[in-house]
């Protein structure tokens, strides 16, 4: 991974924000500037380089790790070390300005951090000068997020054996989880949603011991972590033979997910992806069954930027990846939702794996 390079764009575009300083707080972030995957760190960038504040514990992975950022270790919060370090530091002017990530610096520590500079810096909140940057993932990031959504895919084959009328669908989800481990994934991106029966019709139906009916939709919505990247992915089946109502059901919402994939291009707005979607399910009338978003960005996250909702404004561009993952949920009767991430491309968008999607009984 590029983090000499990252560093140097973050670097530049300080002064552009009025900043001297940016104390990254937020674990992603700090991954994806300087690679260190420790649970207890900060990051100060500066227009003359990085420094990552970490204690004993990662003294050796630190080390290991880091590259282009100085390390410094200690025995404080590591965003109390790195105010303490600040006050070290020649001052330059009048006033100095350190951004903070206000959705990860709490109050309680970002007066902590106030307290130890007295008023020596001005503290502000910092634009999502990161996140930005990470909507847009380089080739390696890319190779990474595929190889991640090719394993995560595989384990779909395994549901299929494993959902049976009576068995219960943590049982299910337990088995998919513990292929993935074997098969080398860190973990699961998020708690295995695994929904059957009326329990489809819920959007997050994590996997419960509700025993699998005889006959309905079975929502199956998974990922795994991989090499720091993650995977997500839906594939929703029918246990028992289903009605001409229920195959058009599942059949409409496949319609959407493919108007919102061939809508996906650089230079769309996520918020026309998301139209695409809901204009195929208005046509069949399930429009307000659709309750959620069409999909999102992953990487280091399971839910980064951009956003492909109603209403949103940001323009794809090459390098994003981004899932499409339309649904509809009619309460207590049946759900569906199809899903798949791709990188958008100049001309178009690229599932990043070989995909079926005919509706598949069990």
């Amino acid at each position: 991974m590029d983090h000499a390079g990252r560093l140097e764009r973050l670097e530049k575009v300080l002064p552009e924000n009025n900043l001297d300083f940016l104390l990254v707080t937020h674990l992603p972030n700090i991954r994806y500037l300087s690679g260190f995957t420790g649970s207890s760190a900060a990051l100060l960038v500066g227009e003359r380089g990085a420094v990552l504040f970490t204690d004993g514990r990662y003294r050796t992975q630190a080390r290991q790790e880091v590259r282009d950022a100085r390390i410094v270790i200690g025995s404080k919060a590591p965003h109390v070390a790195a105010a303490e370090w600040l006050l070290t530091q020649p001052q330059r002017g009048s006033r100095r300005y350190l951004g903070i990530e206000p959705e990860s610096l709490s109050a309680g520590a970002r007066q902590r951090v106030a307290s130890v500079l007295r008023g020596r810096m001005k503290i502000q909140f910092a634009p999502p000068l990161i996140e930005r940057a990470r909507m847009v993932k380089d080739a390696a990031e890319i190779r990474r997020i595929r190889d991640a959504v090719t394993l995560g895919a595989s384990l779909f084959s395994i549901a299929r054996k494993r959902i049976r009328p009576g068995v219960r669908e943590v049982e299910v989800a337990a088995a998919m989880e513990y292929e993935a481990r074997r098969e080398g994934a860190e973990g699961m991106s998020f708690p295995t949603i695994l929904a059957s029966g009326p329990r489809s019709a819920i959007v997050h139906g994590r996997a419960s011991t509700a025993r699998i009916p005889r006959r309905g939709f079975v929502v199956c919505d998974f990922g795994v972590i991989l090499a720091g990247y993650c995977s997500d992915r839906t594939r929703s089946v029918h246990v028992g033979r289903p009605s001409r109502d229920e195959q058009t059901f599942y059949a409409a919402v496949r319609e959407a997910q493919q108007a919102a994939i061939d809508r996906a291009r650089s230079g769309v707005s996520t918020g026309e992806v998301d139209e695409a979607a809901r204009s195929a399910l208005r046509k069949w009338k399930l429009a307000k069954y659709f309750t959620h978003s069409t999909g999102h960005g992953l990487g280091l996250e399971i839910h980064e930027g951009p956003r492909l909702a109603a209403g949103q404004t940001e323009m794809l561009e090459p390098g994003m990846v981004v899932t499409i993952e339309p649904g509809a949920y009619i309460p207590g009767k049946q759900g569906v939702r199809i899903e798949d991430v791709v990188v958008i491309t100049a001309s178009g968008c690229e599932p990043l794996t070989a995909t079926e999607k005919d509706l598949v009984v069990l």
